[in-house]
């Protein structure tokens, strides 16, 4: 079955999407200098054996990025999806499994930041909802710098039948919201735990708020309304990655 092709741009997300060999790149387009950057980031093997080779000036790039308003640095590909395990068949692999599950989440910028931190504290994947998951989206690509080759993306028809399942299997659901009554640290996350996160708006849906164990909150300068969401996700995996002895 033919799968669709879409365009990635960037430096690192490029050269991430070339070292997977999971992910099937048709053609790259570089410039020069951009060739010798691939070369030189990995003397050892030759990451453009068998593709596609398209030499362009950084204007003649510029088409592929401007739009966006990102920057391709040389850097643009034509890449196929990955194929993604199920999240049913997923949670059969493993135990002690963390996920994030983001809840209305919608700016493709975020998504791709906390890719990047879910990658960068061992996530083991992320919960979306299909139709908010802007799976082609180049700015989500560049946001995450690489990391979309190193988490599962588990996308869901139904956010809340997912989280009542997930329950079913002895997974705790832990949401964060401003009026959570304790701090996110004070909790213990042994087993199988799922960090929710809402909107970047209005937070976590209520009805959603139903399939939560937890009501947790990060604790911040009571001068500051709030956090960015892709920034509490940050601290909240970076401590449950250190809970866990990961690093």
């Amino acid at each position: 079955m033919n799968k669709s092709s879409f365009f990635i741009v960037g430096k690192h997300t490029v050269l991430e999407a070339l070292k997977n060999s999971k992910r099937r790149v048709l053609r790259v387009f570089l410039t020069e200098e951009s060739k010798k950057i691939i070369h030189r980031e990995s003397p050892n093997k030759d990451l453009l054996k068998d593709i596609k080779i398209f030499f362009k000036t950084k204007r003649e790039l510029d088409k592929y990025s401007t739009k966006e308003n990102i920057l391709h640095q040389g850097f643009v590909a034509e890449v196929e999806h990955l194929d993604q395990i199920s999240l049913k068949d997923f949670i059969k692999t493993k135990e002690n499994i963390n996920l994030a599950c983001l809840d209305e989440v919608t700016d493709a910028r975020n998504i791709g930041s906390i890719v990047r931190s879910a990658a960068s504290f061992k996530l083991d994947g992320i919960i979306l909802k299909e139709r908010h998951y802007p799976s082609e989206s180049k700015l989500m690509y560049k946001s995450a710098s690489g990391a979309m080759e190193h988490v599962n993306i588990f996308s869901v028809s139904n956010i809340n039948s997912t989280l009542k399942q997930l329950r079913e299997k002895n997974f705790w659901v832990y949401g964060f919201d401003s009026n959570g009554k304790k701090d996110f640290t004070e909790y213990e996350y042994k087993g199988n735990n799922i960090m929710l996160f809402g909107s970047e708006g209005y937070g976590i849906s209520k009805h959603t708020l139903n399939y939560t164990d937890y009501l947790v909150k990060i604790k911040i300068n009571n001068k500051i309304e709030s956090l960015n969401i892709s920034n509490s996700a940050s601290i909240a995996f970076h401590h449950l990655s250190k809970s866990k002895n990961d690093f």
